[in-house]
């Protein structure tokens, strides 16, 4: 009979093992929507984990202990899987970096992991850094990537999502419970949770398009200024990127010949220097369009969980109703902003719980006291 430790040991094992099929499981899911190279690479990828996911067959085996059959992918595993294949890989690939890299040292000390398990890790990590960047062997790629300060979030479509519905649901449910508590008629609270549906959106819709256009014109000003001077004093753009490279560790005779790789090519040059001076990716500009809309349609989601009980009945049934689909609601957004962070569902569902309850509740009570007072 095993003793604690023994089976404390195996049951590590089995979730290691559990784990290394989930992110087997993934990269095959991501190789199916690439081609060519990436596919392979992708492939690969998912070669690498099942080969550590059977050493950890082979531990368990060894030990006499049950090896669990493959279940199926985690709840993680198939979100980035169905994002994935309605947006883009690419879409997905940051969150697997992140999570990859902060996983990337759960093997160096670890005993029973199998020679270069550790090392594998870490090369995922770097691996899936170049298929972001597209995979080109570019200095400016490679100097993009380290410094941190120039870097935009490529995920960011789909994040604005998940947290315009967030913002959404809040502020909705807060507004609702506030006239709920105030003891004011179906109607009313019908016409102000819609009226907050309409007003929130439309005016994070307007917020978007305005903040986006008007940094998209100030990016655009600063590129053509930036091209303006590389037209006409390309010496001095020259010299730097000598500086900005010999800044960033590179001795003189390097820093010369990679700005004069970079200078050859006055659209590669370009774009250098947007990254390096300026902080700007030229190709990440944004749309307004695109943001407005998406604000909009995400937030109004967000804002519709707690009309929809009102729109059916009222009173108490409506209330009841309306708290019990907004704390579903928000335990789902705060699980799927965890999940996609590579954090605890439920801790972050829970997390999210507390501040819309605590918002509702205050707007609630505020509500109540008003409408007593003006009893």
């Amino acid at each position: 009979m095993r003793n604690a430790a023994d089976r404390q040991k195996v049951k590590r094992w089995q979730e290691l093992l559990a784990s290394e099929r989930d992110a087997a499981a993934l990269y095959s899911s991501l190789a199916v929507a690439e081609d060519g190279e990436r596919r392979e690479i992708l492939e690969e990828l998912a070669s690498v984990e099942l080969k550590h996911a059977a050493h950890w067959e082979g531990k368990l085996r060894a030990a006499g202990a049950e090896v669990p059959p493959p279940g199926p992918p985690s709840m993680r595993t198939r979100m980035l899987a169905t994002a994935a294949r309605r947006l883009s890989p690419r879409a997905v690939l940051p969150m697997i970096e992140r999570a990859e890299r902060s996983d990337a040292g759960i093997y160096d000390r670890d005993p029973d992991a199998a020679p270069g398990m550790a090392d594998d890790e870490r090369g995922h990590a770097r691996v899936l850094a170049k298929l972001i960047d597209g995979g080109k062997p570019d200095p400016r790629v490679q100097i993009s990537r380290r410094e941190g300060w120039h870097r935009t979030d490529r995920s960011g479509a789909l994040r604005a999502g998940v947290f315009g519905v967030s913002d959404g649901l809040v502020s909705n449910t807060a507004l609702v419970m506030g006239f709920a508590g105030s003891g004011s008629s179906r109607t009313a609270i019908l016409l102000a949770g819609i009226a907050g549906l309409l007003a929130g959106a439309f005016s994070m819709a307007a917020g978007e398009y305005v903040s986006m256009s008007s940094q998209r014109e100030m990016f655009e000003r600063e590129l053509a200024l930036e091209a303006q001077e590389l037209e006409e004093t390309p010496e001095e753009e020259h010299a730097e990127l000598v500086l900005l490279y010999r800044a960033k560790g590179l001795d003189r005779a390097d820093a010369e010949r990679l700005a004069d790789r970079i200078m050859s090519d006055k659209k590669v040059a370009l774009d250098t220097l947007a990254r390096e001076e300026l902080g700007l990716d030229p190709d990440e500009l944004g749309s307004p369009w695109s943001a407005a809309g998406s604000s909009l349609l995400a937030f109004a989601l967000g804002a519709f969980v707690v009309v929809l009980p009102y729109l059916i009945t009222g009173g108490a049934v409506a209330l009841l109703t309306a708290i019990g689909l907004a704390i579903l609601a928000l335990f789902g957004v705060g699980a799927g902003i965890g999940v996609l962070n590579g954090r605890p569902a439920v801790r972050s569902g829970l997390r999210q719980v507390v501040v819309g309850g605590v918002a509702a509740g205050v707007t609630f009570l505020v509500g109540h006291l008003i409408g007593t007072s003006v009893s």
